[in-house]
């Protein structure tokens, strides 16, 4: 009983699309991700944002790219995400 329920929690690894603010460091950009949610007291929709530090093994995205990222394993001390993919250039 106890397998079933330690197999059925694996860990579902977060992805969100943001936008390249920053390709400056080595094998490393800042992605700004914009969600669009609901004010907790008003419930107008309002826009938060939120800077990552993500892994581009390759170099392949540039400024003004729109990326998927996916988080993975403490890779520094600011860096928890990867680069999945560019959308678009």
């Amino acid at each position: 009983m106890s397998e079933t329920s330690q197999d059925s929690k694996h860990h579902v690894r977060k992805t969100c699309v943001g936008v390249v603010i920053s390709d400056k460091m080595d094998k490393t950009l800042v992605v700004e991700h914009v969600a669009r949610v609901p004010h907790p007291r008003f419930n107008k929709i309002v826009k938060r944002s939120k800077k990552y530090y993500v892994h581009d093994e390759n170099g392949q995205a540039k400024i003004g790219d729109r990326v998927r990222i996916t988080e993975s394993r403490p890779l520094s001390k600011l860096k928890r995400w990867t680069l999945t993919e560019v959308i678009t250039h």
